[in-house]
């Protein structure tokens, strides 16, 4: 079973969402944020992304930035920006870009849940990502930013999701992004009680995105049960804040890499290296055109290479993944990047920013760009599944969820 609350959502007026929706803090450095948010005392992160509040130069600690962001929050609160629903409710977010919709539930997700693998991951974590997280949510005492989870294809859940779109939304606007949002607050007890037992029937959820904020808020819970012995484990700061969609619905991009050097080697050597365990041949169109084919920008030309048999093993769910296989067969074999977390000879490129920007980053002939094909959310699940983990930057999601639409108190 799925145990998912509702909750009564900090949220903007109406008429100012658009104005205080921003970004997830993790995919904007401090600069763009900065200049994001300049003119905006409305925007969000102000709250999420307090950095940017002191000056460029300045180094305060992270209690300090944290603390000005709490400090934000409850300006927001004091001059109406923000108001609170006052009784518990779920919350249905949907975002539409082009051709793409995909909509889900928002909810409290349960830390116990998280902890004992039923709500599954994919990735590990760095402590200071958490630590960052978990400062983040004791100063502000709320759940700023939502988890991104899913959950396989279960009719009974989806048609209620469909049933709440028929309603009224409370938003709905087009953000800097091209992106439509629109939330519907589902405050019916009949409609709220539908949906947790429809969710008591789902078996597993899964973290498509924000690993660092369900550890932290996992943390969280656990520092204070052990501070609190009393409680029960279903006050609030037991669960975190989420976004939960069928998986069916959710598009993965593409995340590629450049590689400052070819590690010695010439084109023509590092090409003919790489025909050992790629078919590899010119191509006019970068966009890699299936599984295990890959593109390569090199030189001011693009190569098509698609692995060879044995390159890789197919059954096993990390390893046969697009980016394993770029991982084991050209970056640590042939170019010497053993931890792609660490070199600094790599850099990681969203789809989002298109391939034209992998020719943009190849500004010397040696500099080598690498576009895959997207990751699917059948391969996330299957690791998953398997307790197993994804190597480093597997996984773009678009349209990424904004953060201070609804904002989830840990204290009542």
């Amino acid at each position: 079973m799925s145990a998912i609350t509702p909750f009564g959502a900090w949220r903007p007026e109406p008429h100012l969402a658009y104005r205080v929706a921003a970004p997830p803090y993790d995919v904007l450095s401090s600069d763009e944020a900065r200049n994001m948010a300049r003119g905006n005392p409305y925007s969000f992160l102000h709250v999420s992304k307090p950095e940017i509040d002191f000056p460029p130069e300045a180094k305060p600690d992270l209690r300090a930035i944290h603390a000005r962001g709490a400090e934000n929050f409850r300006r927001l609160v004091a001059d109406g920006v923000m108001i609170r629903d006052p009784k518990p409710c779920f919350y249905v977010y949907r975002q539409r870009k082009d051709d793409h919709v995909q909509a889900g539930f928002v909810a409290g997700a349960s830390c116990e849940e998280y902890r004992t693998g039923r709500i599954k991951r994919h990735e590990l974590t760095r402590p200071d990502k958490v630590e960052d997280r978990l400062i983040h949510i004791e100063s502000v005492g709320a759940q700023t930013g939502p988890v991104f989870l899913a959950f396989k294809s279960f009719k009974p859940a989806e048609s209620l999701l469909a049933e709440a779109q028929a309603r009224t939304p409370i938003y709905q606007f087009s953000a800097s992004d091209e992106v439509e949002h629109t939330v519907w607050v589902i405050d019916d007890p009949v409609a709220i009680g539908s949906i947790r037992e429809a969710f008591s029937d789902v078996p597993f959820l899964y973290i498509a995105d924000g690993h660092h904020r369900s550890e932290a808020a996992s943390q969280l819970s656990g520092k204070m049960r052990a501070e609190n012995p009393g409680q029960r484990g279903i006050e609030p700061c037991h669960y975190f804040l989420s976004v939960i969609f069928p998986a069916s619905q959710l598009r993965i991009m593409d995340y590629n890499r450049v590689v400052k050097d070819l590690g010695g080697m010439d084109r023509d050597t590092f090409l003919r290296r790489l025909a050992d365990r790629f078919i590899v041949s010119p191509t006019e169109d970068p966009r890699p055109p299936k599984p295990k084919t890959m593109t390569l920008h090199l030189g001011g030309r693009w190569y098509r290479l698609e692995a060879r048999p044995g390159t890789y093993p197919e059954e096993d769910p990390v390893r046969s993944l697009d980016v394993s296989v770029l991982q084991e067969n050209v970056l640590s074999p042939l170019l010497g990047i053993e931890n792609p977390r660490t070199d600094a000879r790599i850099d990681f490129v969203g789809g989002i920013r298109g391939l034209k920007e992998l020719e943009t980053r190849c500004d010397s002939p040696l500099k080598a760009a690498f576009a895959l094909f997207p990751t699917s959310m059948n391969e996330l699940m299957r690791v998953a599944d398997a307790g197993l983990m994804m190597p480093p930057k597997s996984t773009w999601f678009e349209p990424k969820l904004r953060s201070g639409l609804l904002v989830r108190s840990i204290r009542d």
